[in-house]
């Protein structure tokens, strides 16, 4: 099962995400107002990130539900 490409995407997707997530909360720790802009704008990718990662996960449930295992 983890030699699956699809398995091995949506977790780099999900590695991704933390990431995006990482920075936005270092930035956000910084303070003021261009470091409160900068991690509005990770936050803004972490979504997109995110919607992709969940998307990434429902697709790999379905295929290997398709398969029966």
């Amino acid at each position: 099962m983890t030699e699956d490409p699809l398995l091995i995407i949506a977790m780099l997707a999900c590695l991704v995400v933390l990431v995006i997530l990482l920075l936005g909360i270092n930035s956000f720790r910084k303070g003021g107002a261009d470091a409160s802009k900068q991690s509005n704008k990770y936050m803004q990718w972490r979504l997109i990130a995110q919607f992709v990662a969940v998307v990434l996960i429902a697709i790999f449930v379905f295929f290997r539900g398709q398969q029966g295992g």
